[in-house]
């Protein structure tokens, strides 16, 4: 397996890992009432800790459509070297440091994080290319 299929690995692992965190949490504060309900009826109102760990999973979602299909290419094509394992250890670390700079409420590094995990994917995408 390339460095960049165990990067994407363990990135997976990392978002399922805050959507537990974020099950746990919203179970504690919400009740398991409306969580286990069909959703139907708005949201009852959540904390901010909850409310931002709820946008980083979905950012964290949003992040995973575009790394993984990045990661594949370069696999897939052969592409893969030092260079695109850099950027997708620069991905995942960049993931990693978000989640607290989000939940911490911190500005404006929480966006120069994402920044960066946005320019290794594109490094990724560049680089099979080339």
């Amino acid at each position: 397996m390339t460095p960049e299929l165990t990067t994407l690995a363990l990135a997976l692992l990392l978002h399922l890992g805050l959507m537990v965190a974020y099950s746990i949490k919203a179970n504690r504060e919400l009740g398991t009432r409306y969580p286990l309900s069909p959703r139907d009826k708005t949201a009852p109102e959540m904390s901010p800790v909850l409310g931002r760990l709820q946008r980083t999973v979905n950012n964290s979602f949003e992040g995973l459509t575009l790394f993984t299909p990045a990661v594949l290419i370069v696999a897939l094509s052969g592409q893969a070297n030092q260079a695109t394992a850099g950027a997708a250890a620069c991905f995942l670390i960049a993931r990693i440091l978000y989640i607290p700079a989000y939940l911490m409420g911190l500005v404006p590094w929480r966006s120069l994080v994402w920044g960066f995990s946005f320019f290794a994917i594109l490094a990724l995408v560049v680089a099979a290319l080339i």
